[in-house]
C-alpha cells in the first residue's frame, strides 16, 4: 500500500523515507533500529547532517565490541552509555520532545525511555548480544540476553538490571489491576514507532495538527498495514479539512481492520466525513 496522502518530499527527505521503506519491508523483527529512528529525526529537521550522529553510533559499536568478555553485559554497557557518556533519563523535561528525537537524544545525553533504549539496543546488538524491547504498557525496558545470562534492564536508570522484585514491581506500576503477566517482546518497528507516537500525542495536544500528520506520514511509511494508523491520520485530515485524504485513509483502514468493530467505527467517520463533501 502507498504512503498516505502527502506534500511532495525535497531529495533529502526521500532519502530517509527510502531508510524506512526499507525497514518495513525487512525480514523478520529485527532492523537497523538505530538508522531508522535517526531517519524518522531527520525528517523533523531538514537538512540536518547525520554523519555525526552516525559516527557516534560507530563509536560506541567499537568500543562495546573491544570490551567484550570484561565485565558483565549489563555492567559492561551501563559503563559505557551512563557512566562515560553520560546518558540518563530526563525525569526534569520528560515532555520535552526532543526526548523522543534521536538525534538530539545524542546531543544532551538525555532522553525517553524507548529512545535510551534504541542507543542500548544498537550497542548491545554491535557486540553481538540479544537485546529487544518489552512490551510495557508504561515505561519502556529491555531483555538482554547475553554470554548465557538474561536481564531485564532500565536505560532510563542508566542501564541497571533489574532483579525479580523489583521487574515485578515495575509490572504492578504499569497495570495494577491487571494479574501480573511477563510482557511480550516487540517487533524493532513497533520499538520506533512507540518513540515516534510520543512525538505525534504532545504536538496533536498542543494543536498542531499539521505537525501531527507529518509523524503519522513517516509512521505509516514504517507499518503500512496498520489500520489505526490510517484511522489517525483520516481524522487528522479532517480536521485541517483534507477531505478527500480523510476518505482515502478512512478507506485505507477499513480494509485493513480484522475485526468488525473497528470497520463500523471507521465507517462512521468516514460517513461524516462523506457528509460533508455534499
Amino acid at each position: 500500500m502507498n504512503d498516505a496522502p502527502r506534500r511532495a518530499a525535497p531529495a533529502a527527505a526521500e532519502d530517509q523515507l527510502a531508510v524506512l521503506r526499507a525497514a518495513a519491508a525487512a525480514p523478520g523483527p529485527a532492523i537497523d533500529i538505530a538508522q531508522a529512528a535517526l531517519a524518522c529525526a531527520a525528517l523533523d529537521r531538514p537538512g540536518l547532517d547525520l554523519a555525526p550522529y552516525r559516527d557516534h553510533l560507530a563509536e560506541l559499536a567499537g568500543a562495546v565490541r573491544a570490551r567484550v568478555g570484561l565485565a558483565a553485559p549489563p555492567d559492561m554497557l551501563a559503563d559505557l552509555l551512563s557512566g562515560e557518556h553520560g546518558y540518563r533519563g530526563d525525569s526534569e523535561t520528560y515532555d520535552d520532545l526532543a526526548n523522543a528525537d534521536l538525534t538530539r537524544v545524542i546531543e544532551r545525553r538525555r532522553g525517553l525511555p524507548v529512545a535510551l533504549s534504541i542507543v542500548w539496543m544498537h550497542v548491545a546488538r554491535a557486540a553481538g548480544w540479544r537485546c529487544v524491547g518489552l512490551d510495557m504498557p508504561a515505561h519502556f525496558l529491555l531483555r538482554l540476553e547475553a554470554e548465557g545470562g538474561s536481564w531485564v534492564i532500565d536505560p532510563f536508570a542508566g542501564g541497571r538490571a533489574l532483579d525479580r522484585a523489583a521487574f515485578e514491581a515495575r509490572l504492578r506500576a504499569a497495570a495494577a489491576r491487571l494479574p501480573l503477566r511477563e510482557p511480550g517482546e516487540l517487533d524493532d518497528r513497533a520499538v520506533v514507532l512507540r518513540l515516534q507516537n510520543n512525538i505525534r500525542v504532545r504536538v496533536q495536544q498542543a494543536g498542531e495538527t499539521g505537525r501531527a500528520l507529518d509523524v503519522l506520514r513517516r509512521m505509516l511509511v514504517l507499518a503500512p498495514a496498520s489500520a489505526g494508523l490510517w484511522e489517525e491520520a483520516g481524522g487528522l485530515h479532517a480536521a485541517q479539512g483534507g477531505l478527500r485524504a480523510a476518505l482515502e485513509c478512512f478507506d485505507a483502514a477499513m480494509a485493513l481492520a480484522h475485526d468488525a468493530t473497528a470497520r463500523q467505527r471507521v465507517a462512521v467517520a468516514r460517513a461524516r466525513v462523506a457528509s460533508r463533501l455534499n
